[in-house]
């Protein structure tokens, strides 16, 4: 059974207080983007890529059983490091789960509130395709 997203959200939290001034935050956030498993260049196309990022964000979701699997790349090392966060989350996580998910530690993390304007609606654009990914998955399986 996989980790809730409740669990890792809070993993994240405390990994986030641990880290001190948001330079070191950063870093860590890079760092989470160099682990993203890549994704398979043949999910590298345009349909894959999400609306509303400033920079080329490729994200793809397959169903394994009731689970949803992302994988995704991006030609930007900070906003690799968020989807690498995000997928962290809420990859292999039951469909149903992922799209009533709050996600609240990425204010609680303060991490909204240091991007920029075009990267945070770009976090709110991933989030949006990873629910809407899930959501159709679910509704594929029911």
């Amino acid at each position: 059974m996989a980790e809730k997203i409740a669990d890792i959200e809070a993993e994240i939290e405390s990994e986030f207080e641990m880290l001190g001034e948001w330079m070191d935050k950063y870093e860590h956030l890079i760092d989470l983007g160099k682990s993203l498993p890549l994704i398979d260049e043949a999910h590298k196309v345009d349909e894959n890529l999400i609306k509303g990022c400033q920079s080329r964000v490729w994200l793809h979701a397959d169903a394994n059983n009731s689970t949803v699997k992302y994988t995704a790349d991006s030609d930007a090392v900070i906003t690799k490091g968020i989807i690498a966060l995000m997928i962290r989350v809420l990859n292999n996580q039951p469909a149903e789960e992922i799209v009533k998910a709050d996600l609240g530690f990425i204010d609680r993390i303060g991490l909204r509130e240091h991007l920029s304007p075009t990267r945070s609606n770009g976090l709110v654009s991933m989030i949006k395709q990873m629910k809407y990914y899930a959501l159709a998955l679910q509704a594929k399986h029911s």
